[in-house]
């Protein structure tokens, strides 16, 4: 099995490149002598994340892919998105590369090795026939040596190397699902155990946000705040959905990476799709339109945060009342947000609000301490999720921890979760008074756990009905 790239299968429609034409464009060019670049401005904190991971392991190697390119249609691909892991642990945004732990003598902490396609720049014809990874096809690699200045690893190798260095560490730990060619060079041991344990302590080591990472986030979620301003100037003459999701995707590529998932663009009776993402129905100024969206930044850190609009900028009755009562429970669980608290505190505060007020308004069945109880939830029916996720480098961060460390944990200072209650009411419930129908409401806000409460990064993004309406308002008045 090698690691180097692999020349392109040649197409029908590519051209024929006589060698004359190959030995022309291999010469005359002047020799590249560029410095080493600086290393990236998070180089310390990424260092610190692999010293951290290095505990937890004495002794072992680690294997970190980041991943490939995805082919999107026939030979064109997505945009390269690298593996969180991978980037948490080296900041590096190339396809391909990998990065290997190794324990030092005596076990005093691991030699950080990244793995990294050369970049030969002229010497090769490469740099003109593989349209894939040539230089003039799709810019330049970083490179050996220039990686390791970039990144801060111990040393950097080319990818070349890599089958070798697998080959003699049959025992590694690899996160795996990044790489096909790296999890066939290391075979599973019991059931995957030492693989899953790994991927284990690097989504908990991520549970606590550092210093850089909460600036981050930050930055993303101010950048979110004028993606919404942008979409509350564009929906007096937006026709559709999909005219709301251009323009908050447009803010989203002007500041940021990219939207941290596909952004949810959901009006009228659409709202109560919780993950709806055609974006396609016309929009009409007697609905609401629920919009849950966020930007990723350059490093990668995403926001994600949900309001409802009136489309027309004033709520009707029925909405407001349905939209007060999301409002009302989302400061229950906001409230809930304490450290020392179960992970599932804001859940279990903002239910409550929910069902009392679902029963206030006539649409509960039966009584309140029967919807809640555990064994029945029957409030569930119209709020469909619970409330809270954690947040970071990927929307849902840190999947793969232990439900007894995130699900039923504690919460603790430094964690960054999401508190979202919503409503939704589907056009045929009949259980549900008519003008309530097709009516879907859900408030989302991105909070940093304290060691005094919480700080809600997003509180610069109105809520409360009346704000929404203000804010609407102010916004349309800058505009003209």
């Amino acid at each position: 099995m090698t690691f180097q790239s692999e020349k392109p299968a040649k197409k029908p429609r590519d051209p024929n490149n006589p060698e004359a034409l190959v030995r022309f464009m291999m010469s005359q060019w002047k020799p590249q002598t560029k410095p080493l670049p600086k290393p990236v401005p998070a180089a310390d904190f990424h260092a610190r994340r692999r010293a951290a991971l290095s505990k937890q392991f004495p002794g072992e190697v680690l294997v970190v892919p980041t991943g490939h390119e995805k082919v999107r249609a026939n030979d064109t691909f997505y945009r390269f998105r690298p593996g969180s892991d991978f980037f948490y642990l080296t900041g590096n945004t190339e396809p391909d590369c990998v990065l290997v732990l190794t324990p030092r003598h005596g076990n005093q902490g691991h030699d950080s090795h990244l793995f990294v396609e050369p970049n030969p720049g002229r010497a090769s014809e490469t740099f003109y026939t593989d349209r894939h990874k040539g230089e003039l096809w799709v810019g330049p690699r970083l490179g050996v040596e220039q990686s390791r200045a970039r990144f801060g690893t111990d040393f950097a190798r080319p990818l070349a190397e890599l089958n070798d260095v697998l080959s003699k560490h049959p025992a590694a730990r690899v996160l795996r699902g990044y790489s096909a060619k790296v999890d066939g060079a290391i075979s599973k041991r019991d059931e995957g155990r030492p693989d899953a344990e790994l991927a284990t302590a690097l989504a908990e080591q991520r549970l606590l946000k550092d210093a850089l990472e909460v600036r981050e986030l930050k930055k993303v979620i101010g950048a979110t705040r004028r993606g919404f301003e942008d979409i509350i100037r564009a929906l007096p003459k937006a026709r559709s959905e999909r005219d709301v999701e251009g323009v908050f995707n447009l803010r989203a590529r002007v500041e940021g990476q990219d939207v941290g998932y596909g952004t949810i663009a959901a009006s009228g009776a659409n709202a109560c799709i919780l993950h709806w993402t055609k974006n396609h129905a016309a929009l009409r100024k007697k609905d609401l339109i629920l919009v849950d969206a966020g930007v990723e930044g350059h490093a990668l850190y995403t926001a994600d945060i949900t309001r409802t609009l009136p489309i027309s900028g004033r709520f009707s009755k029925a909405q407001r009342e349905i939209y007060e009562l999301v409002w009302h429970a989302q400061q229950a669980g906001l409230g809930a947000v304490k450290p020392g608290n179960d992970f599932m505190a804001p859940n279990v505060a903002a239910s409550k609000v929910l069902a009392q007020g679902l029963f206030d308004l006539g649409i509960l069945p039966m009584p309140v301490d029967e919807a809640l109880d555990p064994a029945h939830l029957f409030f569930k029916r119209y709020s469909l999720h619970n409330v809270s996720h954690m947040l970071g480098l990927d929307v849902h961060d840190c999947a793969k921890a232990r439900e007894e460390v995130y699900r039923y944990g504690k919460l603790q200072p430094g964690m960054v979760l999401t508190v979202e209650p919503g409503l939704y009411f589907q056009l045929d419930d009949l259980t549900v008074p008519t003008k309530y129908r097709g009516i879907g409401v859900r408030i989302e806000d991105d909070v940093l756990v304290t060691a005094k409460g919480l700080k809600n990064l997003s509180a610069s993004i109105p809520s409360e009905a009346r704000a929404v309406e203000g804010w609407m308002k102010s916004v349309w008045r800058k505009a003209r």
